[in-house]
């Protein structure tokens, strides 16, 4: 009997070590991203008025300029506040529409990772401290394995939708990392063209063509928000049919992957 519960006595001790561990490296993450988003902001009240001084910014950094693009894309996509529309086309606009689509896809990529495999690893939690329980609970109908892919690939293929935001949500889910990014990459690609394109006819003079993408863009991404609204408030309505949030998500992160993955 005393062997007994000195395990179970170790067992405990261990689960509590691996909890506080846990609690430290969420507080860690989350200061970081405080600190980043502080920083950030404090540079683009400087030189997000003019698309002239952010690209030159970028180029003053000369070889590690795309590098340093590439890492404010990241950091867009982690912070998940700042406008991530106004940054690919200051991208487009440094670096040209081809460059520019490059750069913006590579940083959205290494972001989406990080956000997804944290959420995976630290769980509901981790999202709460991001995005209201409402919001999540919204997208609860994304668990539904049936057609998670083929929603995943819609709700980011439609322009103007919270797409970082829905970055946080899917690491919740049964998708693996590798399904997720070749799914919401491809998905993503017209709208950061979009956004590149404008930003570099802009960077070239051609303000009337930038102009025209832009205002296409943007009649483009207020019907995306409907259909977005329309796609959440009716699998929004199944879902609540069928099952309630607490039946897929768990406060403990997400464990294992696609069953036909």
């Amino acid at each position: 009997m005393g062997k007994n519960t000195g395990i179970t006595g170790g067992g405990k001790a261990a689960a509590r070590r691996k909890k506080i561990y846990a609690l430290i490296s969420l507080a860690v993450v989350v200061i970081l991203f405080a600190a980043l988003t502080y920083v950030l902001w404090k540079r683009f009240a400087k030189i997000g008025d003019s698309p002239e001084q952010f690209r030159e910014w970028l180029l003053s950094f000369g070889v590690w300029s795309r590098m340093v693009a590439l890492g404010v894309q990241f950091l867009q996509v982690v912070i998940a506040l700042l406008p991530g529309e106004a940054i690919e086309i200051a991208v487009g606009y440094a670096f040209g529409y081809f460059e520019g689509t490059l750069i913006c896809l590579g940083g959205v990529a290494v972001g989406s990772a990080v956000i997804f495999l944290l959420t995976k690893r630290f769980g509901v939690k981790f999202v709460e401290i991001f995005v209201e329980r409402e919001k999540i609970e919204k997208y609860s109908f994304l668990m539904d394995e049936r057609k998670m892919r083929r929603l995943v690939f819609w709700l980011f293929f439609i322009p103007g939708t919270p797409k970082d935001l829905l970055t946080y949500f899917v690491g919740l889910t049964p998708m693996t990392l590798g399904r997720f990014l070749v799914v919401s990459l491809i998905a993503r690609i017209p709208s950061v063209i979009s956004s590149t394109v404008g930003g570099h006819f802009a960077g070239e003079g051609d303000y009337l063509t930038a102009g025209i993408v832009m205002a296409v863009t943007g009649v483009v991404s207020l019907a995306g928000l409907w259909i977005y609204s329309r796609i959440v408030e009716r699998n929004g309505k199944e879902n609540a049919a069928s099952s309630d949030l607490s039946d897929g998500i768990s406060d403990s992160g997400s464990d294992g992957g696609e069953k036909n993955g």
